[in-house]
């Protein structure tokens, strides 16, 4: 089972648009905004893992992003 799959939908909202805007951010400039899919943003989440994952929430949290 994906940890992706055990997040609730604005805890993988958030850590998508964290995940683009600091492991993607050239993407969009190079190939354009459509470029970056979920599932691509999905497969480096559960590559983190959730040890990270829950501290990027936290910080998303604290930063106001939710």
């Amino acid at each position: 089972m994906s940890f992706v799959n055990t997040l609730k939908p604005e805890e993988l909202s958030m850590l998508r648009g964290i995940v683009k805007k600091v492991h993607f951010k050239h993407f969009d400039e190079k190939h354009g905004a459509s470029y970056v899919t979920n599932y691509m943003l999905d497969n480096v989440i559960d590559n983190i893992g959730p040890d990270v994952a829950e501290c990027m929430i936290k910080a998303g949290v604290d930063k106001g992003l939710r």
